[in-house]
Parts: C-alpha cells; sequence; structure tokens
C-alpha cells in the first residue's frame, strides 16, 4: 500500500489520501485523469478494473467516487475521488477512454445530479428522458409530482448526442451528432419483446439481415430505488435487493446485511453463516436454470425450457419452507438469517442434489450437442476478454471470456474461504462458452453446498439493536451473484439511515456490451447472444 502512495503522490502531489475502510484518494477535477490513467498503466498498481463509478451530493459541492480494483488481484482496491463546487454547469473530465464501462455510468450521473463528462462519446442522459427537469439524487432535488408531470402523449425517440470537448484554446466546444446514418434502416427490439428479458429497448440498425449499428435504451421501469433509501432505516432497506437482480435475490441481499453488518461490527454466529451460503447456491443455481431454460426457449426450445423450470421447483419449495416466500425469500436480515431452518431442511437439500445432477445429464443429451443449437451459438457474439474486463463484465459472461475472476474465491466474504470449489472458465469467448459455464458452475455450487451440510448447531441470529446507526463514514462490500460482481456503497453521516446508497449493477456492464458482441452477427442471433448474456432489467433500472 506504500508504494501505491508513493506513485499517487508522485503523480498529483497535492492528492489528498485517507486511510479509511478503503485507501481513497481525492484529487481536484484536471488532475483526476491523469493519475487514474497512471494507476490503470503503472504494472505495480495495475488498477485495470473499475469496480464502480457513482455520483455524490456533499451540499456544497457535486462529486463522483471510482472503486479502482485489478483482475490480478480484486483485494487490491483504492477509491478515487473528485469534486466540483459548480452546481449550475458541473462538468469533469471523461474516464471513457481508461474503461469504457464509464460510459453508461457517467451517463446515469448525469441524469442523476447533472455532472457532464468532457470527452464522453455520448453525453446523453441514461435511465431518465432527455428532457427531465431536474436531477433526482442532487439531495435539494423537488420530487413534487408537478415538477415533471405524466404526460400522455407519445414521445419521438431523437438519435441525436452530444459530445463535450475542449478546444486547443482551452475553450469548451459541445456538438450534436447523429447515432445513425441517414440511409439506415432501423427497428425496435423491445422494449415490449419476451426475448429482452424485461423492459429494454434496443435501437437496432440493420444492413440486411446484419446488425450494423445499436443503442441501447434504458429507464422504463425506473424505480428510484436508492433515492427512496436516503429516507429509510437500514432494515427498511433490505428488501428492495430481493427485487435489483430477482434471480440473486438472496445474494444480493446477503450483500447489504455484510455492508452493515460490518460497518456496526456485528458479528454473525456460523450457524447463520452456513444457512446463508447454503441459500446463495441454491440461489445461484435457480437462476442459471432460469438462465439456461430462458435461452433454450429463445432458440426455440420449448421442452428444455420445461426441464429448466421442473428441476427449479424443489428449490423454491426449500425458499418456502425457510421463509414463505418463494421467489423473493426475504430471508436474510442484519444479524444472521429470519428463522432458522425447518427440521427437514438437511434432508431435502441433500435430496435435491442427485435430483439436480441428474437433470444436468438430462440437459447435455436434450440440447447441449443438438448441431443446430450449436451452430447457433458457436463462434457467435464474441466478447474478448479485454473488451469484458474495460466494460466491467464478470460472472459466467467474463468466465466465458476468460477474466479469471470470481470474488467468492478472489475477494471471500462469509464462509467461502472454508469451501473448496473450482472456478470455471473458458477461452472460447462466445456464447457457448457463457452456455457451458452455467452448467458447469451448477454441479460447483451442488459441491459447495456438501461441504456445509450439517449445519454447526448454535444461534441463526446475532443480537442487534433495536435502532441500527452507523458510525460516520464510507462502506463498501462486493459478493458474486448469478451474473457477477454485485456491489453496495454506504455513506453514512451517523443516522439511522444512509446519506447516500449506491448499488453496482453486474447486468448494466453485460446491457453495455451488446452493441459491441452483436455488431456483425443477423438479427436472428441478437436473441440467442442476449440469452447468453442472462441480463436481469431490474437489475439496472434501480
Amino acid at each position: 500500500m506504500e508504494n501505491i502512495k508513493k506513485i499517487i503522490l508522485d503523480v498529483v502531489p497535492e492528492a489528498v489520501i485517507e486511510e479509511k475502510q478503503k485507501l481513497t484518494v481525492t484529487v481536484e477535477p484536471d488532475k483526476l485523469h491523469g493519475l487514474a490513467k497512471a494507476l490503470k498503466e503503472n504494472k505495480e498498481t495495475n488498477f485495470d478494473f473499475l469496480a464502480k463509478l457513482f455520483g455524490v451530493d456533499e451540499g456544497e459541492r457535486l462529486g463522483v467516487v471510482y472503486l479502482l480494483s485489478s483482475i490480478e488481484d480484486m483485494k487490491r482496491e483504492l477509491v478515487l475521488k473528485t469534486f466540483t463546487a459548480d452546481r449550475e454547469n458541473p462538468l469533469l473530465f471523461s474516464v471513457t477512454d481508461l474503461w469504457k464501462t464509464a460510459n453508461f455510468n457517467e451517463r446515469e450521473v448525469y441524469a442523476m445530479f447533472g455532472i457532464r463528462f468532457i470527452n464522453n462519446p455520448d453525453m446523453r442522459k441514461f435511465f431518465l428522458n432527455q428532457d427531465w427537469d431536474g436531477y433526482p439524487l442532487r439531495k435539494d432535488y423537488n420530487d413534487s409530482p408537478a415538477l415533471n408531470p405524466v404526460s400522455t402523449e407519445s414521445r419521438e425517440i431523437k438519435d441525436i448526442s452530444t459530445r463535450i470537448t475542449i478546444t486547443p484554446e482551452g475553450k469548451i466546444k459541445e456538438e450534436k451528432y447523429n447515432l445513425f446514418e441517414d440511409d439506415d434502416y432501423i427497428i425496435n427490439i423491445g422494449p415490449q419483446h419476451p426475448s429482452t428479458h424485461g423492459v429494454m429497448h434496443f435501437r437496432t440498425a440493420l444492413d440486411g439481415e446484419v446488425i450494423k449499428n445499436m443503442d441501447v435504451i434504458s429507464g422504463y421501469i425506473h424505480r428510484g430505488i436508492e433515492k427512496l433509501s436516503e429516507k429509510l432505516t437500514y432494515p427498511q432497506i433490505l428488501h428492495f435487493t430481493d427485487r435489483l437482480d430477482y434471480l440473486s435475490a438472496h445474494i444480493n441481499r446477503h450483500a447489504l446485511c455484510m455492508c452493515v453488518e460490518k460497518a456496526a461490527e456485528i458479528e454473525i454466529p456460523l450457524r447463520a453463516q452456513h444457512i446463508r451460503v447454503i441459500m446463495d447456491e441454491l440461489q445461484r443455481i435457480a437462476s442459471h436454470l432460469v438462465a439456461w431454460a430462458a435461452m433454450c426457449n429463445d432458440m426455440g426450445s420449448t421442452t428444455a425450457f420445461i426441464y429448466g423450470f421442473r428441476d427449479r421447483e424443489p428449490i423454491l419449495d426449500i425458499f418456502e419452507k425457510c421463509s414463505g416466500g418463494r421467489f423473493l425469500p426475504n430471508y436474510n436480515v442484519i444479524g444472521g438469517v429470519m428463522f432458522d431452518v425447518y427440521p427437514d431442511f438437511e434432508k431435502d437439500v441433500r435430496a435435491f442434489i442427485p435430483v439436480m445432477r441428474k437433470g444436468l445429464r438430462e440437459y447435455e443429451r436434450l440440447f447441449t450437442h443438438n448441431a443446430i443449437a450449436v451452430g447457433r451459438m458457436e463462434g457467435v457474439g464474441i466478447l474478448p476478454r479485454e473488451e469484458a474486463i474495460s466494460y466491467g463484465v464478470t460472472g459466467v459472461v467474463g468466465r466465458g471470456s476468460g477474466v479469471d475472476v470470481d470474488l467468492r474465491r478472489d475477494y471471500p466474504y462469509a464462509i467461502y474461504d472454508k469451501v473448496d470449489f473450482k472456478v470455471i472458465v473458458r477461452n472460447e469467448c462466445d456464447s457457448y462458452a457463457r452456455y457451458l459455464n452455467r452448467l458447469d458452475e451448477i454441479e460447483e455450487s451442488l459441491k459447495i453446498i456438501e461441504q456445509l451440510l450439517p449445519l454447526p448447531e448454535g444461534d441463526f441470529q446475532a443480537k442487534t439493536k433495536a435502532i441500527i446507526k452507523l458510525p460516520e463514514g464510507e462502506f463498501f462490500q462486493r459478493v458474486e451473484t448469478g451474473r457477477g460482481e454485485f456491489g453496495v456503497y454506504i455513506e453514512s453521516r451517523g443516522d439511522k439511515v444512509p446519506y447516500r446508497i449506491h448499488f453496482r449493477s453486474p447486468s448494466m456492464k453485460m446491457v453495455e456490451v451488446m452493441p459491441l458482441v452483436s455488431k456483425g452477427e443477423k438479427v436472428s442471433d441478437f436473441i440467442a447472444i442476449g440469452g447468453s448474456m442472462d441480463y436481469v432489467i431490474p437489475d439496472i433500472d434501480r
């Protein structure tokens, strides 16, 4: 860590370095890009992975927080910050030339805080209409219904964007440009289309049947969860996480609980840790089953769809018996789990394991080696390793492109450091690699579950205060969901409610990369590619 500090001060001597939960560096806006570039390109630091980028409102100034990490070592982390006191026309420098995933994140910051980024190639608001009045995550935002009345009139989508640059003379220059060429034939895929797996809109330019260009439009179900959380206590926020990536509901909630527990120094009983991780892995299996079933259905195999949902049913039965909920368990609470497991829990989990293994063998015979299916997946939707890292793509999709990262192993949390499992990695970078990875990961989840049975005796929940207040500070938690890295950030001012909370969406990265992996492919293959990505739209539309 001392080496990192020295490198920072060599580049920006006036940088403010603080020892917080993570090493935190604050620099002036004009120094941000140079320091970020140095940290990324220096072999000693090698911060090649941008885990988070989000906006904050500190009252007199607006700012952006960057969580940098390294693919080589996910435990190597650095928080980078910059601020501007200009609330009327806030401008900061883009880092999209360093990490491509910054594009959508910077557009989100623009929509929610009004900060625009110099050199961002597409400075439009993400999530909100371009004519939205106000910036919802600012502390002074007036959320009166009169601010943005609901209109029944249809809105014309304008394929015009803005690019902000600085001239050699140092003046700010704004230029408009068309996203598509004048003679492009454009079709709309979504938002009302079953194969977009939710209300996501892809404006797609075609050359015959081949995809030429694509514009991703989101925000159709934006629920403002981060804004709502600023007025709720930490236990009241928990249910939101289940409803983000609803197929990784238990894992998302686990992340928020751990973030609060670490900040409040709450020690979790061993029995609760075992229950949480078993439920995490059951949730991961259920998520992969839905992904497999939906992808097969997208390519025409209704039988595979039925098989996948058939084998998911015993998991939902276990969830229901534990928590009362099937789809959204709402089971994790701060300090442990809401209820102890039911008497036959271990018996039911053990009975499920051979059933699932039998199902995996059936899937292989039914679809995995089907010549037509393989032909639609092999060599289709190529995502090179370098692009996956630059776009922040993790999980099954990243590991299908040779990105050998799994936070359960590389950034161990809960009791994942006590179990053995294999991280499934393939280097083909195509839809078939992503397809195969999910099925192989189901087997690894079964192995983890077997190692955690029988459950140890003890409490299922730690004793906590009636009102949970976190100490002042900033707290992070990163976990591995069914789609990759899900992250939680909490800024506390010592109150029972967060001053700022942010959720990192793994699905957002996979949607952002869709124009890249779809370009040059046939429009019919777009559906299979999207299925192999397995994004969940409410996870993006936070």
